[in-house]
């Protein structure tokens, strides 16, 4: 017998999907393992072997199904008609807090990934799903951009939520205000130092143009 949201006989990828969620609850106490996944399909009220098809690349497969799951989830919590309301600042904490919100619960799990992501040998599957989780909030924040500022701000998105993940981590305050407060001020520094950079860029008068300096001494020579 499955869980009631499965069809009758389900494909390996709605077997991930529902047990994404589940399986951090069991991490807690088990680990990344085959005994949290099991206890997760006990849950799921699948089987156990039909769980372990379903993540045949162990704890790295768990992990980013989860974090797939947690897309979903702030995708589902902030949905478009109420980030539209927002300004960019307030979209982006408001999503990266989204998120945390999700994970808060699973706080011992995700500490166990995270370790488990630091490990040399997951450190490229690491930093896919780090540029995966700042791109999912680019998108629904609504950006579209294709040219170069596209990478930099995932990969400055991806250094703010990393820095504020392991902030959350050693939060006890209420209502996670230390977060909140630790997330406001890396916004700040980055839309300062966005700032300083606009301040520096050279204004088109300022470049240097070879056809002003040929139109210039054009009209000199007249």
């Amino acid at each position: 017998m499955t869980d009631d949201r499965l069809p009758e006989d389900p494909t390996l990828d709605e077997v991930r999907a529902a047990l994404a969620p589940i399986i951090p609850h069991h991490a807690a106490f088990d680990g990344w393992s085959q005994a949290a996944l099991a206890s997760a399909a006990a849950e799921a009220r699948l089987p156990a072997d039909l769980a372990t098809l379903a993540f045949p690349g162990g704890a790295m497969a768990m992990i980013d199904a989860w974090f797939g799951a947690v897309d979903r989830a702030m995708a589902a919590a902030l949905p478009p008609e109420r980030l539209a309301a927002m300004r960019i600042r307030e979209k982006i904490a408001a999503l990266v807090m989204a998120r945390i919100e999700v994970v808060a619960p699973d706080r011992e799990a995700l500490r166990r990934a995270l370790a488990i992501l630091a490990l040399p040998t997951n450190a490229a599957a690491g930093a896919r799903l780090g540029w995966r989780a700042a791109d999912a909030m680019w998108r629904l924040a609504g950006d579209r951009a294709t040219d170069f500022s596209h990478y930099s701000k995932r990969a400055t998105l991806a250094a703010v939520y990393g820095a504020t993940v392991l902030a959350f981590l050693d939060d006890e305050s209420e209502g996670l205000a230390e977060t909140r407060a630790f997330l406001a001020r890396r916004i700040d520094q980055v839309m300062r130092f966005e700032s300083l950079k606009a301040q520096l860029r050279p204004s088109a008068d300022r470049t240097f143009s070879p056809a002003r300096l040929l139109g210039r001494l054009r009209y000199r020579v007249a």
